[in-house]
């Protein structure tokens, strides 16, 4: 028997509804873990670091993957307020799951690095919560490290949002200073929900996960009317109907209420063990005179990134299938659709929002479902334009058309990059070689510089963050979004074994670096295939034109062996003998690629100083 969190609603004008936004590592969950000290929600002995984090990808890394909704109590002249705070990533390729947070909220607390200063994610991050017309407030974090520069970085904010670098909070999360006055800002700056309490109920989906025992548990935030147990609801998108089994609360572990009122954030659970019958941003409402206009949804995210995934073991495909449906319900941006290859079997096509955001989806998949998975080099959308006027949409380089082409065109990124002016040239120099145009640079302060790109988005989901790291000594920051497209001279690289093309080593890429993957993966194939009894020639090769070629020898029994002394020609009728035998076993001989190696040759480099 669930013991019921409150007896009645909570009056709107007390509640406040905000997030935590900023750059990966400037403290928010840290921040998060205070909050929770701080309100007294957490029993002292039960606390831990990251306690909102509840992967353990996440505590490993130390990065927030998934968006964590809370109820906190506080106290302001005596008022008691109930302050529903959400932290959110800060990763640019979870910028999905902010957006989405930030629907579900009135304000913002803006956090910045006293030490580091404002990056490229936290002016994204920032515009997303001024398009939504939030509350800002900004609060600088870590003002107790040596190195933190609270004046500095104070002006520096305070030239971006326009307000007086008085206004900017400075915290401590870690000691706990600053904590309480920010509660109290939260309270003064950030406007009450907006609703009507009478209307019919209407209740935004802004997040879901699945639970293996009670099915599918829905966050929701109520803008209208209340929602209440014993209740039956319909979802406007799918006008699916169900009967609500528990309305409540996350303070910061679920708890039963009587229901949820407007403004109030909370779950429900239906028991629905289908995980599509609960689609993020579509609308909750009654089943019996319900709202007749849903609320606007959000916009649906677009991969950026294609890999194809496939299970080592071909016979744990459904499993693979049930752990995407899975996975899909916890993580809205990612999408996937069946697709085989000659090579790997069957798989899945699965888009992705940028490398880290794939790398985490595998990482989940192998750990919270079991599998054994090989993800192909990861590649993006191409538009080809034929002579005769067809359109393809190529997000595998298998979907190459044959034929004459009119035009190819690519995705293109604005990269923005915030880092020292120290590094300006080096910076310059990596995004010409990876055919970005110079958009505009400015100085944030004497020694900060702001630089904006514009740049293919299939140059920039290899190896550039790396490169961009080293060459700035980690200081440089990168955010990126989606620009349209333009027109580029793109080819398509096929890798043949013994003249036969392999689709899972093609890839496609600008002219100019074609040769070069050509022969480095003619060359990494070398190494790895075993060498059979005939010569396997290995050649990457453009339509019938071939770029770069690599052998690998037989292996050759010694036939001489026998022959001591005696004459030459003996020696000569064997060889002869054996040239005729690998001959006829090269044309019916096939080359059998090992698992390992099509592991090997498709992992990145940075997959293997892991392993």
């Amino acid at each position: 028997m669930s013991t019921f969190a409150d007896k009645t609603f909570t009056p709107p004008e007390l509640i406040r509804n905000f997030c935590i936004i900023a750059h990966i590592d400037h403290g928010k969950s840290t921040l998060a873990d205070r909050m929770l000290q701080i309100t007294g929600v957490v029993d002292p002995r039960l606390m831990r670091a990251q306690y909102l984090d509840r992967m353990d990808i996440e505590r490993e890394r130390g990065i927030t993957i998934k968006a964590q909704n809370v109820r906190l109590p506080w106290q302001v002249a005596e008022k008691p307020h109930v302050l529903h705070m959400i932290d959110t990533p800060g990763h640019v390729d979870f910028t999905y799951e902010v957006s989405r947070a930030l629907e579900a909220c009135e304000g913002a607390v803006l956090l910045v690095d006293a030490a580091q200063g404002i990056e490229a994610q936290t002016l994204a991050n920032l515009y997303l919560a001024l398009e939504n017309d939030l509350a800002v407030i900004p609060v600088l974090n870590k003002i107790d490290l040596p190195a933190a520069d609270p004046d500095k970085y104070a002006k520096e904010i305070a030239h971006i949002i326009g307000c007086d670098p008085d206004e900017v909070l400075r915290v401590s999360a870690k000691t706990g200073f600053g904590v309480q006055e920010l509660l109290d800002e939260v309270v003064l700056k950030v406007p009450p929900p907006v609703g009507d309490a009478e209307a019919p109920a209407r209740a935004m989906i802004f997040d879901s996960v699945y639970d293996t025992y009670r099915g599918v548990v829905t966050y929701i935030r109520v803008v209208d009317g209340k929602i209440t147990p014993r209740e039956r609801i319909k979802m406007m998108s799918t006008g699916a109907v169900h009967e609500i089994l528990e309305v409540g609360i996350i303070s910061p572990e679920p708890k039963a209420s009587v229901g949820l009122g407007v403004g109030e954030v909370g779950y429900l659970i239906t028991g629905v063990k289908d995980v599509r019958q609960s689609k993020v941003g579509d609308t909750v409402t009654s089943e019996r005179k319900g709202a007749t206009e849903p609320l606007a949804g959000y916009r649906e995210p677009r991969p950026m990134v294609y890999s194809g995934l496939y299970p080592v073991d071909g016979s744990d495909y459904p499993e693979l299938r049930e752990a995407l449906d899975k996975l899909q319900l916890n993580d809205a941006a990612l999408t996937y659709e069946p697709e085989t290859s000659a090579a790997l079997g069957f798989g899945f096509r699965c888009g992705f929002l940028g490398l880290l955001h794939l790398e985490i989806t595998r990482d989940r998949l192998e750990r919270e479902f079991g599998l054994d998975l090989i993800s192909t080099a990861p590649n993006v959308v191409y538009r080809v334009v034929m002579e005769d006027g067809a359109v393809h949409t190529v997000t595998n380089p298998s979907d190459w058309p044959d034929g004459k082409m009119a035009d190819i065109y690519e995705p293109v990124t604005k990269c923005t990059i915030i880092a020292p002016s120290d590094y300006i040239g080096a910076i310059m120099e990596l995004c010409q070689s990876k055919r970005g145009q110079l958009g505009g640079m400015d100085y944030l302060s004497e020694d900060r510089v702001e630089l904006r790109y514009t740049m293919p988005l299939g140059e920039i989901i290899f190896d550039f963050f790396d490169n961009l790291k080293s060459r700035t000594r980690g200081y440089a920051s990168l955010d990126y979004e989606e620009s349209g497209e333009q027109s580029s001279e793109l080819v398509k690289v096929d890798i043949l074994l013994q003249g036969e093309a392999v689709d899972a080593f093609s890839a496609i890429c600008h002219k100019d670096s074609a040769y070069g993957y050509g022969t480095q993966m003619a060359s990494k194939l070398r190494k790895l295939i075993p060498r059979q009894q005939f010569e396997i020639p290995i050649q990457a090769a453009i339509g019938s034109r071939v770029i770069a070629r690599e052998n690998i020898r037989a292996i050759r029994k010694d036939v001489l062996a026998k022959c001591y002394g005696g004459d030459i020609t003996r020696k000569r009728k064997l060889l002869e003998k054996q040239k005729v035998g690998k001959k006829r076993m090269k044309m019916v001989g096939r080359v059998e690629v090992p698992q390992e190696a099509f592991v090997a040759a498709l992992s990145t480099d940075d997959d293997k100083k892991k392993k």
